[in-house]
């Protein structure tokens, strides 16, 4: 027998000098090489082998993991939510344990872990968690645990000290089921969420037999760790009612090798019966793959250096029609070649105002900073307040005010992100004055582009991962600022969604009808027509109307409130929709309804956005959905959501109610060149029908926010770059 288990992560938390004795040598001064980041136990959280440990992975760790013994797969998604907290999603399969008529019985569990206090000189450092606690609760359980670390003598001069971690903790549920020394509560459960599973057995938890578990963990130096532990689990449903594995003993051992800064490889012995290896990975958004390598912006060039009169453009410039038009081409050529485009110039003596489209950087604040630095060094020497105003789809997101003089005093300030920010304002962007001069053959425009696709399809328990791949034909084309028609033709070239489970919903059939969509090779993904336009002050509209994704096609409409400066922003959204037919061509089916919500959004400390929405979803059902995301500065966001709505859990089916977590990695992390794109994933633990939004294009929130005031404050130090 064997067992697996891979991880992914990467994030320096304690380092160790290296020091090479030969003197006068380059390498004579002491390097400090970071010890790897907690490595993860077979349920994907930090710990020895197949128990917990109290330590937390580095701020916005995000790790995935695959494990495996005796018979049970389990695949691991962690992710390090604040420095005390961190939150892990479980897919697992045990063989041979013939529930519910499968040979192989796969599930899905949530597991939250807490720290309640960080580790002192003499005290370790203390955690609470809850395993499997919103799952059918195979593998439910609930610790608190401590770990003490202490430092060991280095093997050799050529390495620096080692490290020695002890562990222990007290279990229950699965963690008090072997060696329990108490009781609280009676008797618990073995499972505790039922068939359908979803739902918080809040009751049972720290109730039950509980037993002490603990180990130890060596790391001689940042390659090498050997593990010890004693197991409170006693594994009942797999050794005892079933025939999955052979429990003899509580002692696991194993050893594990940090192959690089974001792979690490183990070996395990398990149970006194069971051999095992394990694959670790682990990535954290502020170390990317590839540095992002940008080319310098032009420098700021101070107006003494090159304008002591107005000689060159003659003191009557701002009354002249043509030299505006002039330097209306010299700002357009400028920021082309910083990768913007020049929508609108409005020249006025003192003051000039910059609409530009940002097509390149993924920061606002850094293509703002680009649009300053070219207006420094082109616009005449009288000019001395900036407007600079970033547009998405002919509308105004926001208008950063500052003066000229400013820029030229603190470019080569230390703090001149901050000071800068101090200096200028950011306030709401109000319509184009009259006397603007627009670029010239902006509009119509058209553009194109191929793309691959990949489109999975989770958690079927005849083969829990399916997909789909193949390649989208993209073009849009804007008649008009503020409108754009757009369309996606896709041609499918392999996959196997096309064999999941049919629909067996009690619900109209919204999303759980996926098998029957994935059957055509070619086939319009969507083609619609959009206007954007800003309604008043603060005050956003979107219309869109056509085919809008893979299932539905009708009309819609959306009105955002979002201050520039202020944290809230409240929407409220209208869509009548009608379900497409299979072929995804031009056909419908009978199926039509109304669907809407009143959205209330929060930007909370550390980049968090909490997002409420209240409504009708697509089956007609009535609810509120709740997410919570960390948007990072490079564009990394990490989130979940659940949604509860009037719908029953024996009706909802599988799960009790919808939920799920989403990931967006940015391209420019991974590929280190200037991209706004980004490649992410929605996973929900089961897909049904209850709770299911249509996918419209272009909502308001995302691309509004990004321009407003809190992100270009996390973002200033990217003005300069």
């Amino acid at each position: 027998m064997f067992a697996a288990s891979a991880t992914l992560a990467w994030g320096p938390e304690i380092t160790q000098r290296v020091e090479n004795p030969q003197p006068g040598s380059p390498e004579a001064a002491p390097r400090f090489k970071p010890l790897p980041p907690p490595s993860l136990n077979f349920y994907g959280s930090a710990g020895l082998i197949d128990m917990p440990s109290s330590e937390m992975l580095p701020d916005g760790q995000y790790a995935t993991s695959y494990s495996w013994f005796g018979g049970q797969s389990r695949y691991n998604v962690t992710f390090q939510a604040l420095p005390w907290l961190s939150a892990s999603f479980r897919y697992n399969g045990i063989r041979n344990l013939n529930l519910y008529g499968y040979s192989t019985y796969y599930d899905r569990g949530f597991d939250v872990r807490a720290r309640l206090w960080r580790e002192g000189k003499y005290r370790p450092e203390v955690t609470m968690g809850l395993q499997d606690f919103a799952g059918t609760g195979v593998y439910a359980a609930e610790y608190f645990v401590a770990t003490k670390r202490f430092q060991t003598p280095a093997l050799s001069h050529h390495s620096g000290p080692g490290q020695l971690k002890v562990t222990l903790g007290l279990g229950w549920g699965r963690l008090g089921s072997s060696g329990a020394i108490g009781n609280i509560g009676g008797q618990r459960p073995s499972f505790v969420g039922g068939s359908t599973g979803g739902n918080l057995s809040y009751d049972q938890w720290f109730r039950g037999d509980f037993a002490p578990f603990g180990g130890i963990e060596w790391q001689p130096n940042e390659r090498w760790s050997l593990k010890a532990e004693y197991s409170s689990d006693a594994y009942v449903t797999e050794t005892q009612d079933s025939n999955v594995f052979e429990r003899r003993s509580s002692l696991n051992f194993g050893a594990e090798y940090q192959y690089s800064d974001r792979t690490r490889f183990g070996a395990y012995y398990l149970y006194g019966s069971e051999f095992g290896f394990n694959v670790q990975f682990q990535l954290n958004p502020s170390q990317p793959m590839t540095p992002l390598a940008i080319p310098a912006g032009p420098p700021v060039v101070p107006r003494s250096q090159w304008a002591k009169t107005e000689a060159h453009w003659g003191q009557g410039w701002s009354q002249s029609q043509p030299q505006k038009i002039q330097l209306r081409d010299q700002v357009a050529e400028a920021l082309k070649r910083e990768g913007l485009i020049l929508e609108a110039i409005d020249l006025q003596g003192t003051r000039a105002e910059v609409r530009y489209r940002n097509s390149r950087y993924r920061s606002t604040a850094q293509a703002s900073g680009r649009v300053a630095r070219v207006m420094a060094n082109t616009l005449p020497a009288s000019v001395e307040t900036f407007h600079i105003t970033p547009l998405s789809r002919g509308v105004g997101l926001s208008t950063l005010k500052l003066r000229r003089s400013d820029l030229e005093a603190l470019e080569f300030d230390p703090e001149a992100a901050d000071a800068l920010l101090a200096v200028a304002a950011v306030g709401d962007a109000s319509e184009m004055p009259a006397t603007a001069l627009h670029s010239a053959e902006l509009y119509p425009a058209f553009s194109y582009n191929f793309a691959p696709y990949t489109a999975p399809s989770y958690f079927d328990p005849d083969r829990p991962f399916r997909i789909d791949f193949g390649v989208d034909l993209k073009a849009s084309y804007a008649p008009a600022p503020g409108w754009i028609i757009a369309g996606t033709l896709r041609q499918r070239l392999a996959g196997n969604v096309a064999g999941g489970r049919a629909s067996a919903s009690a619900l109209p059939p919204v999303r759980t009808d996926a098998s029957r969509y994935a059957q055509y090779g070619t086939t319009l993904q969507n083609l619609y027509v959009a206007h954007n336009w800003k309604q008043g002050r603060n005050l956003y509209g979107r219309a869109t109307a056509g085919i809008f994704e893979t299932m539905f096609g009708g009309v819609s409409a959306e009105m955002l409130w979002k201050p520039v400066n202020s944290r809230l922003a409240l929407g409220v959204e209208g869509n009548y929709v009608i379900q497409r037919d299979y072929d995804q061509r031009f056909s419908f089916l009978d199926y039509k309804t109304f669907t809407g919500h009143a959205s209330a959004y929060y930007e909370l400390n550390n980049n968090y956005i909490l997002q409420l929405d209240a409504g009708r979803y697509l089956a007609g059902d009535y609810g509120a959905t709740m997410s919570l995301d960390r948007v990072f500065n490079n564009g990394w966001s990490v989130g979940a959501f659940f949604t509860r709505t009037n719908v029953s859990a024996e009706d909802f089916g599988e799960g009790s109610f919808d939920k799920g977590f989403r990931f967006s990695i940015p391209l420019d992390w991974v590929l280190g060149k200037p991209s706004q794109n980004s490649f992410g994933l929605t996973v929900r633990p089961t897909q049904r029908d209850g709770g299911q939004r249509v996918h419209v294009p272009g909502r308001l929130y995302g691309g509004i926010r990004a321009s407003h005031r809190d992100s270009l404050r996390d973002q200033r130090a990217r003005f300069w770059e």
